[in-house]
């Protein structure tokens, strides 16, 4: 396994502003330094939630197979290998196969420069925000062009692409999948956050109108600039914004967006995938409604919970022999709510461990053998979803059903896991637990509850 080098004039030569000329400048200056693209020091970002382990920064472009490999097992992201926009049904054929408790390295490709409305050519559209060809990962390049399980409609399928399922030995129907995060490695030195017409937690209603509570004034992107009615994705008028990688203050590996004119504003990066699930529909159509990428189910999906980074453990209900895991959507950074419709979209390459817990054996929270939940070193996260069955039957998109349904999660996790009183249980809950809104924006919503373990010392 190669290693990559770090010298500091590279690492001290990452990208110091937003645009073509400081990222082309860059880029010059690693490129005579021996190509590295990132230097391997690690820095630290915070949340309110928890405490975010060190980002490590890889010292080159991670191309497939190129760099660090944790896992035992490595899954690239070929075209055979993935699904755009839907994910594996109960019964799906394999892409791996692994015994429970080993760890699996998987090259996740972010759809973010791929997709229609952006060209569907990543090397002309990154090449635009003044990145190299040799800068943009080959598998992506090779999705966007040679893509063809299923063709491609932007108005209808999920953005993502879906690499799996791995089979995992031993998994069957009522057992949990344990999933746990043990390293997030940004694969290229950018990403990129996009708003599109008619999605985001300010789009227009159906109908035309503002959705209640803003004006059509406030509509975003602005409804003036909507070209839906075009047929044409690259005329829709949706606006995503390229946002390049720098080592902000205290050596913070960050996101950095323009500010006016001069100014910028940076973010610490907090890299997770926003998907990963276990096979739930039993459809049989690679493009049924039910296994379109969007929505998250029970079996996981599309969860987009920023907690679930490195350290963090997922745990899902098992649906199929094989539990049948798949995952992608990698995010180097979002903030609760998803508010524009993505994250800072970036391809990773994340390594789990998957491990088969079984009923009665107490390696799982009682809450996960039915619903996903989570949990990261500092808190457990019980999840509430709007819909569960994947947006099918009518609920869709009330948060305040994804609410009770956490803190009935919640209630559930305290009293038959850590033997609390029902009643004591939901006031403790009012009194000192935390829920956030983890996505608005995935047609089932989510919100999810952050009950700190410091408090159960005693």
């Amino acid at each position: 396994m190669r290693v990559p080098k770090s010298p500091s004039d590279v690492r001290d030569a990452l990208v110091r502003g937003v645009g073509r000329r400081n990222f082309l400048r860059a880029a010059a200056v690693m490129t005579g330094t021996g190509g590295a693209l990132l230097g391997s020091r690690s820095a630290h970002a915070t949340s309110a939630s928890n405490s975010a382990p060190a980002v490590t920064l890889p010292g080159e472009i991670l191309q497939p197979g190129k760099g660090p490999i944790h896992g035992k097992h490595y899954l690239p992201s070929r075209v055979e290998q993935v699904r755009w926009g839907y994910v594996p049904a109960v019964g799906s054929r394999q892409v791996l196969r692994m015994r429970s408790g080993e760890t699996v390295t998987v090259d996740a490709v972010s759809h973010e420069g791929i997709l229609e409305d952006q060209g569907r050519d990543p090397v002309a559209y990154f090449g635009r925000h003044g990145v190299s060809r040799g800068n943009v990962l080959d598998d992506a390049v090779t999705i966007a062009r040679d893509y063809s399980r299923t063709e491609r409609n932007f108005d209808v399928d999920g953005p993502h692409v879906v690499t799996g399922p791995i089979y995992v030995d031993g998994a069957e129907r009522g057992d949990v999948l344990k999933i746990e995060v043990l390293s997030m490695l940004p694969r290229v030195p950018y990403g990129v956050v996009s708003s599109r017409h008619g999605k985001g937690a300010l789009a227009r209603m159906a109908d035309g109108g503002a959705p209640a509570g803003i004006t059509l004034d406030e509509v975003m992107p602005p409804v003036a600039t909507d070209g839906r009615s075009t047929g044409d994705p690259t005329r829709y008028g949706n606006v995503s914004v390229f946002t390049p990688v720098r080592r902000g203050r205290r050596g913070v590996a960050s996101g950095v967006m323009k500010r006016g004119r001069s100014g910028t504003v940076t973010f610490p990066l907090r890299p997770f995938m926003g998907v990963m699930g276990v096979a739930f529909a039993s459809e049989g159509e690679l493009t049924a409604p039910a296994l379109n990428s969007i929505p998250p189910t029970l079996g996981g999906g599309n969860i987009d919970i920023n907690l679930l980074g490195v350290g963090a453990t997922f745990y899902l209900p098992v649906f199929a022999e094989g539990a049948l895991f798949y995952t992608g959507d990698s995010h180097m950074a979002m903030g609760s709510g998803e508010v524009a419709l993505t994250a800072m979209e970036g391809s990773l390459r994340g390594t789990f461990r998957l491990t088969v817990c079984k009923p009665g054996s107490d390696d799982a929270p009682s809450v996960a053998f039915h619903y996903p939940f989570a949990e990261t070193p500092q808190a457990w996260v019980p999840i509430g979803l709007s819909d569960p069955d994947g947006s099918q039957n009518g609920q869709v998109n009330d948060l305040n059903i994804a609410m009770r349904r956490a803190v009935a999660n919640a209630l559930d996790f305290l009293e038959h896991d850590q033997g609390m009183d029902r009643g004591v249980a939901y006031a403790y809950l009012s009194a000192a637990a935390n829920f956030e809104v983890s996505q608005v924006v995935d047609r089932t919503t989510g919100v999810h509850g952050v009950i700190l373990k410091e408090h159960f010392s005693g």
